[in-house]
């Protein structure tokens, strides 16, 4: 029987958040499985798989995190198998600002690494934070 627990995955989806605001690339890839599925509602799309994931961390990272001019945990919640959290995100953006809600809900099969996020938030952020990949994505399912 398994020892995974809601207090280990909140320790682990606070890691994850932890490193990858802190910019760390590689930190944050090594708290991924090996075929991680990263889904954006409402759009219905999909990226899967190291190379679409680091890529899209790439891009947050050396992009959208340094545009960012702040961001507020509204709400968080935590079982043992996802840690979701509610956003108020505010980037710098065209000479202006714009504030957006995100929702991110990290999951894990039971495991210590997480299998990836389903991220809910307007298609502006998603594109911001997703930056050149957007085009390459796929519909979920597929």
């Amino acid at each position: 029987m398994s020892d995974w627990n809601a207090e280990k995955m909140y320790e682990l989806g606070t890691r994850h958040a932890r490193i990858e605001t802190a910019c760390d690339l590689e930190g944050t890839m090594a708290t991924l499985v090996e075929d991680p599925v990263y889904q954006l509602q409402p759009m219905g799309l999909c990226m899967r798989g190291q190379d679409q994931v680091r890529r899209y961390y790439e891009n947050l990272m050396q992009s959208f995190i340094p545009s960012t001019l702040g961001y507020t945990l509204i709400s968080e919640w935590v079982n043992e198998s996802s840690v979701a959290q509610e956003y108020e995100i505010v980037v710098g953006v065209d000479a202006g600002r714009e504030s957006h809600r995100v929702i991110g809900i990290l999951w894990s099969d039971g495991g210590p690494l997480l299998g990836g996020e389903r991220v809910y938030a307007g298609e502006r952020i998603i594109r911001l934070m997703v930056g050149d990949l957007y085009d390459e994505l796929q519909p979920i399912g597929s």
